[in-house]
């Protein structure tokens, strides 16, 4: 049997797209990158972390999994070809407040203004979930893991300007 062109096309929508998904990757890890050059923990943090923090290692190995997760998402619901506009908005404000909440938590050691941004992540991952969700499903279950634990680092945040306003 001869193969005609629709086969090829069709053959290549169920390939991989290694530039899209490099293109993903990299732009979750150039804004993980820039946001890191502001994580680091001293001894402000340690006087200010609640008690159900968990050990410092944690953090780099969940965060690195988690980024992994968006880009994947990010990926996925690109390729479909729907919404670009809407992906770009959402999936591009998530980041950049994101790199921000470092910057005003660990740069600045403002935790108030951090939970206000952190905030507003929460609320921009469950719109990139809808949107994700609505495109490809398997989009928004990778999601989930991302709002767990924001959702989780939101009560330390939380914990930690309430114990930051008692010091003051």
């Amino acid at each position: 049997m001869k193969k005609g062109v629709g086969d090829n096309k069709e053959k290549k929508e169920k390939g991989v797209s290694w530039k899209v998904l490099l293109v993903c990757l990299l732009i979750v890890f150039i804004i993980a990158f820039i946001g890191s050059r502001f994580n680091y923990s001293g001894e402000w943090y340690n006087s200010v972390k609640p008690g159900i923090t968990p050990p410092n290692w944690v953090f780099p190995v969940a965060w690195s999994i988690l980024y992994i997760l968006i880009a994947l998402s990010l990926y996925f619901v690109w390729i479909s070809g729907k919404e670009r506009g809407k992906i770009t908005l959402i999936y591009g404000f998530n980041l950049i407040a994101n790199a921000l909440w470092i910057y005003l938590f660990f740069g600045l050691k403002k935790p108030t203004a951090a939970f206000i941004d952190i905030i507003l992540i929460w609320l921009s991952i469950i719109a990139m979930m809808i949107l994700a969700f609505k495109i490809n499903k398997k989009a928004g279950w990778m999601l989930t893991p991302y709002f767990l634990w924001v959702s989780f680092a939101s009560i330390l945040n939380l914990l930690i300007v309430l114990a930051w306003q008692n010091q003051v």
